[in-house]
């Protein structure tokens, strides 16, 4: 109906200079007819123009006193003409009402308040402030002072309203056409998709969201426990190196050759490349003595250390592989105190548990 009545009006007419006007004449809501002409604007039908007027409107405050009268009056209407104590006073309004009405009254002289009796100082009084803001509210020009003495006490607030001045555009027609926008079975078999005008294609148009993969909730724990050392001052190690030596996995972790953890059925060992030819030999070195005969407190393991069982190449199957090496770097230059991590994965020829799944270090 909206769209019919501005149509027609814009058929006989060369303009709606005020789209709020146009609205109250018509009976139309305003929001209504602002939606309208924003989709008729999108079809070159017609072409709007904004109006934006700046007015006063009430408050909520503002509304209950123009209904209500204002707090001042109300205090004065409350008390009877022989007086009325303090007391049946405050039972009589609401706390917020007498507070704000009594200074008004006193401040207008309306009222004397004493300790025993409060007394009316006029007969009749006449309630101003209600005046003004119905006439603020029915848009009415009022003076700038009266204005401002609202403002003051928060009962009215600016307001800028926004419309539309609407002309004929490019593509006005007496009534929309209702574009097709999709072609079906039916319209071929019939042959009317030739007379039909469709809608034309938004090549920019944005599809609906792709739903992605999602983490693993495994990996969302590790990245709250890596955030957490972190935030600590923590320093994490790399662990990229899932391919290990059997040196820097068991050897510098002083595990002697012999130890079952080292064999086939626990671990997992390449056979491409089977060894390493990158280890530091001072430092092989002395970790061989260790294992044979001692040191720095230790007395050893007492068996002959074999080099070729170092060299092997395995899957690691713990990230405390990855702290012998920090270790070693961390001496090269004079140790200082490090805090580092690690949390990833590791390698175990076993029966998997809950419990086994990130291995970290600290």
């Amino acid at each position: 109906m909206a769209e019919e009545a501005m149509l027609g009006f814009l058929e006989k007419n060369e303009e709606i200079a005020d789209s709020g006007k146009f609205a109250t004449q018509h009976g139309i809501g305003h929001q209504e007819l602002t939606n309208i002409i924003k989709s008729l604007h999108g079809f070159r039908l017609v072409d709007a123009q904004d109006i934006k007027r700046g007015r006063w409107v009430l408050t909520e405050e503002g509304k209950i006193y123009a209904s209500a009268g204002s707090p001042e009056v109300q205090v004065f209407l409350a008390i009877p003409p022989d007086g009325i104590s303090p007391e049946e006073l405050q039972r009589k309004l609401d706390p917020s009402i007498l507070k704000i009405g009594r200074s008004q009254a006193i401040k207008n002289q309306w009222v004397e308040m004493g300790k025993q009796l409060v007394k009316r100082k006029v007969e009749v009084v006449e309630d101003k402030v209600k005046d003004l803001l119905i006439r603020v509210q029915e848009g009415e020009f009022t003076d700038p002072k009266e204005i401002d003495a609202l403002k003051r006490r928060k009962l009215i607030a600016s307001h800028t309203w926004k419309g539309y001045s609407v002309r004929n555009g490019p593509s006005y027609a007496r009534q929309r056409k209702k574009f097709v926008t999709d072609l079906t079975r039916e319209n071929l078999q019939r042959g009317d998709w030739k007379e039909m005008e469709f809608k034309e294609y938004n090549f920019s148009a944005k599809g609906q969201p792709l739903e992605g993969g999602h983490l693993h909730p495994l990996l969302k724990v590790r990245q709250q426990f890596k955030m957490i050392f972190l935030q600590m001052g923590f320093e994490e190690m790399p662990t990229n190196n899932f391919v290990e030596s059997s040196f820097w996995n068991f050897d510098a972790l002083f595990q002697p050759q012999q130890h079952p953890a080292r064999d086939s059925h626990d671990a997992f060992f390449l056979h491409v490349p089977s060894t390493t030819k990158m280890l530091p030999e001072d430092y092989v070195q002395r970790v061989k003595q260790v294992h044979e005969s001692g040191g720095y407190g230790s007395r050893g393991y007492e068996y002959d250390w074999k080099r070729e069982e170092a060299n092997k190449n395995l899957l690691r199957t713990h990230t405390t592989a990855v702290s012998s090496r920090m270790l070693y770097m961390l001496a090269q230059n004079g140790f200082t105190p490090k805090k580092y991590f690690s949390i990833d994965c590791v390698f175990r020829n076993e029966a998997w548990i809950e419990l086994i799944l990130l291995n970290s270090t600290i």
